[in-house]
Parts: C-alpha cells; structure tokens; sequence
C-alpha cells in the first residue's frame, strides 16, 4: 500500500508542475490574474498569444506522459496490475493540475492532462476525443463545452475500442474508471464556464466555430 501512495504522490507532484505558471515565472506574469484567471491553454492562447500556450500546453501533456509511463515502473517493478497503477498515476498528474501544492492550489482545468494521459494509455481513445472536441467546436464554438462534452464521452470511446478490438480485455475495466472520473472532474473543474454560457457571457472560439461562421456569410 505504501508503495502505491508513494507512486501515486510522486505524479501528483509531476502534475503540479503547472506549464503557464511555470513558464509565467520567467516572464514575471501570472496568467491567474488576466483572462478567465484559468492557469491553462486556452487563457495562455487568449492572453499571451500561441507561442506561450503551445509551450504550456507540452509542458501539460509531457507531464502525464512520464506520470504514467515513468512512474508505475519507477525504480523497482509495481506490486499492482500496470494498467491500475497507470491510470491512477494518470488521474493523480491531472488532480496536481488543477490543485498544483506548487501553485498554492490554484491551477488549470485539467484537459491538457487529460490529453497526456491518453497519449501514453490509448492512442485510439485520444484520437476519439479529439474527434469530438472539434465537432463540438464546429458547431457550437466553446471551447469549454467542447471539454466538457469529450470528456463526458470518454466512458463511451472506451466501450467501443474494446468492440473494435482496439484495447486489450485488461485495458478495459482500468480505462473505463478512468474515464467516468475523469467526466465527471472536468465538467466540475468547468463550472464556470457553465454559469458564464447560462449568463451568455462566454465567449466563443471563432476560429474554430465554423458553422456560425457559416451562418454569417449567408
């Protein structure tokens, strides 16, 4: 049990190494005092411009990466199925994200952690929810609600990998735990995009909201 918690620690701790706090040091911001107050991509995008969020954003991912390929296999082999081990070492960097002992718990929304996670468990699964992401982009433009939307259906993606043969049987079970907590934390981490599109005050991506660009050329 000790041997779980101390792995279980060491990627918190990786996931409380914030990429837009982090990087915000050497350039004396803070990005939880500008925009949305949101330390992650899409308020590093929207208040320091591409070349700082793409360098937050790797920062985010490469993060999960080594919290769940590096850790569970640490040192000395894990006493527990890797696959457990992986996914609770996954879900571990994305609550050090959002709650980063680094950062005075104050941090992102998860997402980019989530994605890193996925990279090094499922590429397939990855792939699916970005699939959703933009579609939820194309049509509605948020880039919250799109969150929100991919991750709810991350429980769903797994069911048919395993259909499609694209996980193994023990893959299955771990990486549908996963994916239910995962849900459920990023719609919570989101609440304030939620009251901000009840209120109508969230602004959208218009880049990437192609359908109400559409719209406005008819």
């Amino acid at each position: 049990m000790i041997d779980l918690a101390l792995r279980v620690l060491a990627a918190y701790l990786m996931g409380s190494v914030n990429g837009a706090l982090l990087i915000g040091r050497f350039r004396g911001i803070d990005i939880r005092s500008q925009g949305s107050g949101n330390a992650g991509g899409t308020n590093a995008l929207r208040t320091q411009g591409w070349t700082f969020a793409s360098g937050v954003i790797l920062i985010d991912v490469l993060k999960a990466v080594l919290a769940v390929r590096w850790v569970p296999s640490a040192l000395v082999p894990a006493q527990y199925p890797f696959e457990w081990l992986a996914v609770a070492c996954g879900f571990a960097a994305v609550l050090g994200h959002v709650y980063p002992v680094f950062h005075g718990f104050r941090g992102g929304k998860g997402v980019a952690t989530v994605l890193g996670t996925l990279l090094a468990l499922s590429l397939p699964l990855l792939l699916g929810l970005l699939a959703v992401w933009l579609g939820m982009m194309f049509v509605f433009g948020f880039v919250g609600l799109g969150s929100m939307v991919a991750a709810a259906s991350l429980p769903i993606l797994v069911q048919l990998g395993a259909a499609r043969g694209w996980l193994a049987p023990e893959e299955m079970m771990p990486l549908t735990v996963f994916g239910v907590v995962c849900a459920a934390f990023v719609i919570w981490t989101h609440r304030s995009n939620i009251a901000r599109m009840r209120a109508g005050t969230e602004p959208r991506a218009r880049k990437l909201w192609l359908l109400g660009r559409l719209r406005e050329r008819r």
